[in-house]
């Protein structure tokens, strides 16, 4: 019989590798100033080949999907398939804690980003494109 696993608090950490056939982390965002304009915690970008998902632990997350915006309060999922554009953002001014469920290239892909040193617009192109995902709008191109 083969005794249980415990695992540590997730909080802050992955579970999983670029190696894995799955990549789990928790993440939180402290919440945006102005509903009115949300700090998006991703440029709106497309995967061509990947799926991604989030389970929202406390307070809710917006994810814009194909066009569609969906409010995901604690307790909800949102799936975005391969292929549809997508970005979210914690719509509220009180934190928001998921896991986010990703391939292990989009896991690269995100390690790839916050690697920069430099976040323009043509950086973030190549970046994206190397892991068969492409930025569809950046975020100072918004208005």
């Amino acid at each position: 019989m083969q005794a249980p696993v415990t695992a540590a608090p997730l909080a802050g950490r992955t579970l999983g590798t670029a190696e894995s056939s799955f990549v789990i982390a928790e993440w939180r965002d402290g919440g945006s100033p102005s509903p009115a304009a949300p700090r998006y915690l991703a440029p709106l970008h497309v995967h061509h080949q990947d799926d991604e998902a989030w389970y929202v632990l406390e307070g809710t997350l917006c994810v814009l999907s194909g066009g569609e915006e969906i409010v995901a309060p604690a307790g909800s999922a949102v799936f975005v398939p391969r292929g549809k554009g997508h970005t979210f953002w914690n719509p509220g001014p009180g934190p928001v804690r998921y896991l986010l469920l990703m391939t292990p290239r989009i896991f690269a892909l995100i390690q790839a980003i916050h690697a920069l040193a430099e976040r323009s617009r043509p950086s973030l192109e190549a970046v994206f494109a190397r892991y068969d995902s492409e930025l569809l709008d950046f975020p100072s191109e918004r208005g």
